[in-house]
Order: C-alpha cells, then sequence, then structure tokens
C-alpha cells in the first residue's frame, strides 16, 4: 500500500492521470447446493416415463400367438390329399382315363349313371370325339365303365381337396386361429386349389378337340398338363412346408459359413428335384418314355441324331418326344448327383439328429427314385412301375422339403 502510495504521488507530481486502485481478488465463489430434487408427478399407478417406453411399444406391437398345433396337422393332411391326387391322376393318366369325360359339372357330374340306358347315353356321348374314332372304335361298354370310373374317381378326389381346404379354412379363421402372415397364405392356397380344379378341366378340353390335320393319337395339351401337375405341385409344397414349420421346432444352430453353404445347397437343390419333376409332365404328355427304353444310351449312341430334329430349335425341348426324354435323363442324372453331394457336405457339419435323418432319407429316396425311373424305362412304361415312379418324385420332393424346413434360419 505504501509503495503504491508513493508512485501514484510522483505521478501527481509528473501530472500524469493516476491509474485506477486494482480490485480486490474477489472470494472463491462458494460451490453452489445440489439443487433439490423437483417433486415427482403423481403416476396415479403407472411407471415411470423412462420406464414405461418398452410397455408402450409392447402395447403398440402385441407378439402374436402361435397358431394351435391343428393347424399344421390341417396342413399336413391336405398335402397327403394333393399327393393323393397326383398319383391318382398319373394313373389316370397311364390308364389312358382321362378322356372318358367329356363335359364338366361342378355338382351334376357327382352322380354317376346308374342304369342302363344312363350309361348308354354316356357312352354315345364320348363316341363323338377324336379318342374313340381314332383309338377306341372297338371300345365295348364295359371297358368304357373302367375308364370312366378312373376319371371319375380323379374328379372326385379334386372336389374332397377343395373341401378339405376350405372347410377348415373358415373354421380356423372363425376361431382366431390363424395369425396375419399365416391368413395371407392360407387364403393364397385356397384361391390355389380351386384355380387347380379350373386348370383340370382346361387341360382335359384340350384333348376333346377336333384337329383335322393332325394323324397323332389324340391326347391332352402337354403345355396344359405341365400347368396342371406344376400347379398341384406348388400346393403340395406350400402345404407341406407350412404345416412342417408350424409344428417342427426350429434348431438353433450357429450361423457359421458352412452352415449357409448347406442351406444354400439344400434349397438348389430342391429346385432341381421341383424341375425334374415338372419335366415328366412333358414326359408323360408326349408318350416319350416309350422312344428310346435303353439306358444308359440312347439306343446305340450317347446322344441320339434326332435331337434337334424339330424347327425352331426351342421347339424340341417342348414337342420332340427325343429330347424331352434326353432333358429328364440330363436333370434326373444332375438331381442325385445334387443329392449326393449334399449329403457327403453334410457329414462335414455337427447337425441335429433329426436334421441327420433328413439328409439320409433325402439320399435313399433319390437313389430308389432313380432305380424307379430306370425300370420303368426299361420295361417299356408299365402302369404299376410307371406309378409308382411318380409317386416317388413325390417322395423325393417331401425329403428335400423336409430337409429346407430343418434348416431353416431362427428369427431374431
Amino acid at each position: 500500500m505504501l509503495r503504491a502510495a508513493r508512485g501514484g504521488a510522483r505521478r501527481l507530481l509528473r501530472g500524469g492521470p493516476a491509474p485506477a486502485p486494482a480490485p480486490a481478488p474477489a472470494p472463491a465463489p462458494a460451490p453452489a447446493p445440489a439443487p433439490a430434487p423437483a417433486p415427482a408427478a403423481p403416476t396415479h399407478g403407472r411407471l415411470p416415463p423412462p420406464l414405461c417406453l418398452p410397455r408402450r411399444l409392447l402395447q403398440q406391437a402385441p407378439q402374436p400367438a402361435a397358431p394351435p398345433p391343428a393347424v399344421g396337422r390341417w396342413l399336413l393332411v391336405c398335402s397327403g390329399a394333393v399327393a393323393g391326387a397326383v398319383v391318382l391322376g398319373g394313373v389316370t393318366r397311364l390308364t389312358e382315363s382321362g378322356l372318358s369325360m367329356v363335359d364338366w359339372h361342378l355338382v351334376k357330374e357327382m352322380k354317376p349313371p346308374r342304369t342302363q340306358q344312363e350309361w348308354e347315353a354316356e357312352f354315345q356321348k364320348y363316341q363323338q370325339f377324336p379318342e374313340f374314332k381314332i383309338l377306341n372304335h372297338d371300345m365295348t361298354l364295359p371297358e368304357f365303365k373302367f375308364i370312366w370310373y378312373m376319371e371319375y374317381s380323379h374328379r372326385m378326389w379334386g372336389r374332397a381337396v377343395g373341401l378339405a381346404y376350405l372347410l377348415p379354412a373358415a373354421y380356423f379363421w372363425r376361431r382366431g386361429c390363424l395369425s396375419p402372415p399365416l391368413k395371407g397364405r392360407v387364403v393364397a392356397l385356397c384361391a390355389l386349389v380351386c384355380f387347380q380344379g379350373l386348370l383340370g378341366w382346361y387341360m382335359v378340353k384340350s384333348g376333346l378337340e377336333e384337329k383335322p390335320d393332325s394323324y397323332d393319337i389324340p391326347r391332352v395339351s402337354q403345355y396344359r398338363l405341365a400347368a396342371h401337375l406344376g400347379s398341384a405341385l406348388l400346393l403340395y409344397s406350400a402345404s407341406l412346408w407350412t404345416g412342417l414349420t408350424l409344428l417342427l421346432p426350429q434348431h438353433k444352430l450357429p450361423e457359421t459359413k458352412q452352415l449357409l453353404r448347406l442351406r444354400q445347397y439344400a434349397h438348389g437343390t430342391t429346385a432341381l428335384i421341383f424341375l425334374t419333376a415338372l419335366s415328366g409332365a412333358f414326359v408323360a404328355g408326349l408318350d416319350a418314355g416309350l422312344v428310346y427304353n435303353s439306358f444308359p444310351k440312347m439306343g446305340e449312341r450317347w446322344i441320339p441324331d434326332d435331337l434337334l430334329a424339330f424347327s425352331p430349335v426351342l421347339r424340341n425341348i417342348f414337342e420332340n418326344p427325343t429330347t424331352v426324354q434326353f432333358d429328364h435323363r440330363i436333370l434326373g442324372i444332375a438331381s442325385i448327383t445334387a443329392v449326393t453331394a449334399l449329403y457327403f457336405f453334410s457329414r462335414r457339419i455337427p447337425l441335429p439328429r433329426r436334421t441327420r435323418m433328413a439328409v439320409t432319407s433325402l439320399l435313399a429316396v433319390a437313389c430308389m427314385q432313380v432305380g424307379l425311373g430306370i425300370s420303368t424305362l426299361l420295361l417299356y412304361v408299365p402302369t404299376p412301375v410307371a406309378a409308382t415312379h411318380q409317386s416317388g418324385s413325390l417322395a423325393l420332393l417331401s425329403m428335400a422339403l423336409w430337409l429346407m424346413s430343418e434348416l431353416r434360419r431362427v428369427p431374431k
């Protein structure tokens, strides 16, 4: 203080302005007391806001209840009914009975002829169409009754399949047993089974048309036959897949690269099996199993001379019996090769016992199916063996779908 006073005096004597006195250092501010917590708002029995958010989210998006097991069993029964229709349709085709009923009525034709006059009237209607005029002109009434009942049983089975889908679907829908995604799938299945019936008559109609420029045996269009079989296989696969996913619990498998590759191989193999079964419709529609009844060669050659006899070349794939049989052979060999490779690749991955059973069953059925196909060819397509071969395609497709359901990804 004394030094500051002396310095100020000197400045006054010199005429300079006196500096402003230095402010005293402010004392250090005391730490502010923590604010008192605000009184909590009355919750009226609710959780505090930070803890209430999950409950709100759950209230906005409730978890759907799992469908009861009865829904899965119903779909498995429906898939079995479709398989029966496919097998019966194959037998109808092999016995050349599909064109015996020359009209289609949803309800009227459910009552078969009973008296002799009714049977004769039905036989007279059949005699007006190309199959009788060209192929069966010496057919008797008892023979006609056999092929008529074959086609009749196939049509009645188809109607039973439709009821097996529609009636339980309405029941489960009304009882609230179907989740929203499952409702859409069930509607698609019911629509597909109705479409399948209409497609069947559209196929039969193609074999009843007069073709003046053709000297071939009257038969249905192979394109419509393939569409009819393809829609049946699609209906069967979708029903079986949905039923298996509802009934079989998912395995919590580690998502490794090997498992991902195995799942992709299983999907590709299933698609190849489906395509091979579909190509069988063209073989049946063109009677292509009767052109080269030798194996592994086709006649004396590995590749026959008339493989590309039609023009343009694309027609051979769907209209040339030789090419159709050749393609079916190649697809069959590719399918058994893919199944065998899938089996050996799966041996390198630790899998649950049920999944291992699915892989082994797939390989066993594939070997059986190849044996049936070769036997059908070498024996000139006998009806029992050929019908068993067609049934084997469904069994093989079923094993592939079972394996796919075992390997499906667990949702997060």
